[in-house]
């Protein structure tokens, strides 16, 4: 992975980037030394490293059971329990995955994330007539969202297959000791999964929460950990400032800030990294924005969106600042075919590869919304692979931890999300 700041410096001078250095290399030893607010959960910064043989062993083993059993597994949650996954499955897996009829692995499905009546009557209606696993992945069990898809998923499957099959086709993931889902799980003999009691949701990528449907769904766990773990070494608290790529990150976000940059948007060039700014801005946005203070976190797909939101971009408020996210290498090889008539004017890209235009289109925006006012981050990796995809999960949460403690917020904290649920609970007069 490779981080660039250079088309910033129009924007934010190196004396103001190098005064925010300090701020930097004490955010990050807060981390390291759990000194700072919410240090009950970072068992986050040293997880990759961390993560055993046998636990990847144990996940990958109830992975492959599932696969045997099931056409479709269903991933129970919301927020950091379904984001994550979601962002590393799509970004790994075929952008027509759901249209091919012979797969090896189960199609990976996601509820629980919302509370819309179609949607549930829609699935359960895909689902008929096919095997069916799920796995619920909450701490507590009581989250309306997932918990109401659960009480649907559990007897369907009941339903289907008989009490004793449903203990073999549904997993937890939740709580080591505590919870209305803790207790489901043992009392009807479910395999349990723990979130540690450390980590939260947010940034639980790396643990069973989202390294079992990666692994259902076909792909390196094993690889995904490595890329992570060497972005841990990367990003450690002995790498100097000028090497630490998430200080760099961090430190330049916040000077962009200072200067009243209060939007950033994630770009990116290609369509299977949709679900990675996702899952980037609840973790920034639920890390950043509390105390009247953040960042707001947006994200755009290019070039789809320069013909829709890049008209705000260049010419709109001066409020923003973009990053982009460029995939050097794509996996496969295509060409533009030359064209006889040339009625539409493209035999100038004729036997170009489609690539070679998507970055010529993404040098122009860059150039074209560097010139109109919007700073510009880069940060590039080889190619979508499990590997750069645990490199970039891991650099975003390292990056993000310490930029909530220089913005002076607690960033493991989210008591914003609690203001909707005592409404709706009182609406529906609990």
């Amino acid at each position: 992975m490779k981080l660039s700041i250079e088309n910033i410096r129009k924007f934010v001078s190196d004396d103001e980037i190098a005064a925010l250095k300090a701020n930097a290399e004490q955010s990050l030893k807060m981390l390291h030394d759990k000194t700072g607010e919410g240090n009950d959960f970072l068992g986050w910064v040293n997880l990759p490293s961390q993560i055993t043989e046998s636990e990847i062993d144990d996940i990958q083993a109830t992975a492959d059971k599932v696969a045997k059993l099931a056409d479709f597994a269903v991933v129970i949650g919301i927020g950091g329990s379904y984001l994550g996954a979601k962002a590393v499955i799509e970004a790994l897996s075929h952008s027509f995955v759901n249209f091919k009829t012979e797969k090896k692995h189960p199609h990976v499905i996601f509820a629980g994330q919302n509370i819309s009546e179609d949607y549930a009557f829609e699935l359960f209606e895909t689902l008929k007539g096919h095997s069916v696993a799920a796995i619920v992945i909450s701490k507590s069990g009581t989250t309306v969202e997932p918990a109401i898809t659960f009480r649907l998923i559990k007897k369907y499957i009941e339903d289907a297959c008989g009490i004793e099959e449903a203990r073999e086709r549904i997993v937890a993931v939740t709580d080591k000791a505590r919870g209305a889902m803790n207790t489901i799980a043992r009392k009807n003999g479910y395999k349990m999964f723990v979130i540690p009691d450390d980590v939260g949701g947010r940034f639980s990528v790396l643990t069973p929460v989202g390294l079992l449907p990666v692994a259902i769904a076909g792909f390196d766990i094993k690889k995904l950990v490595k890329g992570a773990a060497d972005m841990e070494k990367a990003t450690d608290v002995n790498i100097a400032f000028e090497q630490n790529q998430a200080c760099i990150y961090a430190a330049a976000r916040n000077a962009l800030y200072g200067k009243g940059k209060n939007v950033e948007i994630l770009a990116n060039f290609n369509p299977k990294l949709h679900s990675l700014a996702e899952w980037w801005k609840q973790l920034y946005g639920e890390s950043e924005g509390k105390n009247g203070k953040g960042i707001f976190p947006a994200s755009v797909d290019f070039t789809t969106d320069l013909h829709s939101l890049g008209q705000y971009i260049q010419d709109g408020k001066r409020m923003l600042f973009e990053t982009v996210l460029s995939v050097e290498n794509p996996k496969h090889e295509f060409a533009v075919p030359a064209d006889e008539e040339n009625i539409d004017g493209l035999n100038f890209v004729a036997n170009k590869r489609i690539d070679e235009i998507n970055k010529c289109a993404e040098a122009g925006t860059v150039l074209a919304h560097v010139d109109g006012g919007v700073p510009n981050i880069h940060i590039s990796v080889p190619e979508i692979s499990e590997y750069s995809i645990g490199q970039l999960i891991y650099f975003f949460e390292k990056a993000c931890g310490i930029s909530g403690y220089m913005l002076g917020v607690n960033p493991f904290d989210q008591p914003g999300v609690e203001a909707y649920k005592k409404n709706m609970f009182r609406l529906l007069g609990k």
